[in-house]
């Protein structure tokens, strides 16, 4: 079990960690997530002891480990490139930390043996990295950190330098380790997919604070301010600037794109300025006059089983998630209707200030 209580990390006057709280559970697989230069990979290396700790605590199963060192804190971590000894098969790159130990040859050829086995390496074990595929050099990395016998691994952007097929097959192989191997996992990614698809919690950061935590889903629907709303789906959250009036009992909302929709009133919604949000699957394509409003459609993707229409302006896109046979062309005008449970409304700040009903 993890816990970082107000960690705060300064690089001179700039403070790039602003008094983050997480906690992770013994076996959990948390994934850290958010843009580039959030913070999430310089709380990763805090945890391993790579980076100090200015102020806060880190306390892992109970023990304060601000000031031990990493190879003392029974931690293993994966980082995104393989930094694999070419000169080395398979076998040793995986063996190394054993041989540093000066554990019998013996030992350490079982324990490798084992390691490979879960890793589906055992036909490669005498092989040098040269003549591996990324996804399996990558499957030795993680070989190397668990044999180790860590409680707690962490992942540094582990599948960045693979194709998006090595990746999603990588995806259910890092699932089915965690099953296997029962650790608590720490895995930073800057790939919301990655995070939704293999996550137990997700941590989404944004400069240097925690803009939300909570299991995937929860994230999802019931988003705590616009950041997380459009950085967790994909396609993410289309968001409409709007103005609130309350009329007998509902809210009335009308945007300059031409949208109308009343809405069920609700004390937290202010009158004036608003930011409607509503995914993409929340959005339908209607008989003319019985939508919400009107857009032409700009571009129109295909993907099979489903189709993504793009509707509007290149500045202000809106993007509905459709049936894969919908009759619709570019240059088409459409009649679109958003369900009024399923919409979120956000202040001028971003903060929620009425969520979704999907139940």
């Amino acid at each position: 079990m993890i816990n970082l209580k107000n960690v705060r990390k300064f690089y001179g006057a700039l403070e790039v960690i602003k008094g983050v709280d997480i906690t992770v559970e013994d076996g959990e697989f948390a994934v850290f997530v958010g843009p580039s230069g959030c913070g999430k990979s310089t709380l990763l290396r805090m945890i391993a002891g790579l980076e100090g700790i200015d102020e806060g605590d880190l306390i892992l199963n109970g023990q304060r480990i601000n000031d031990v060192p990493p190879d003392k804190r029974g931690i293993a971590m994966v980082f995104q490139s393989y930094a694999l000894y070419p000169h080395m098969t398979v076998a040793e790159n995986i063996g190394f930390s054993l041989s540093l130990k000066k554990v019998p040859e013996a030992e350490i050829r079982k324990q490798v043996e084992g390691v490979a086995e879960i890793l589906q390496l055992t036909d490669y074990l005498d092989r040098r990295p040269a003549a591996l595929s990324g996804g399996q050099r990558q499957r030795v990395a993680i070989g190397r950190a668990i044999i180790k016998k860590p409680s707690l691994i962490l992942f540094d952007e582990p599948l960045s330098n693979l194709d998006s097929a090595l990746r999603v097959q990588m995806r259910a192989e890092l699932q089915r380790l965690h099953r296997e191997l029962k650790a608590t996992v720490v895995y930073v990614t800057h790939d919301q997919v990655e995070a939704m698809t293999m996550a137990d919690r997700i941590v989404v950061l944004n400069k240097g604070t925690v803009a939300q935590q909570g299991a995937p889903m929860s994230l999802y629907h019931q988003p705590e301010n616009e950041f997380v709303a459009t950085f967790i789906g994909s396609p993410k959250m289309n968001v409409i600037p709007a103005t609130a009036t309350r009329q007998a009992g509902r809210i009335a909302l009308d945007s300059p794109i031409g949208l109308r929709m009343d809405m069920p009133d609700a004390a937290s919604v202010p009158q004036g300025e608003v930011r409607l949000g509503v995914r993409p699957e929340h959005l339908k394509i209607v008989g003319e006059g019985q939508g919400n409003f009107n857009a032409e459609v700009a571009i129109v993707e295909r993907l099979g089983v489903e189709t993504y229409i793009t509707v509007g302006t290149t500045q202000d896109p809106i993007i509905v998630r459709a049936d894969g046979d919908i009759a619709v062309r570019p240059g088409d005008r459409v009649s679109l209707a958003a369900d009024p449970a399923a919409c979120h409304l956000f202040d001028a700040s971003g903060r929620v200030i009425r969520s979704a009903n999907l139940s």
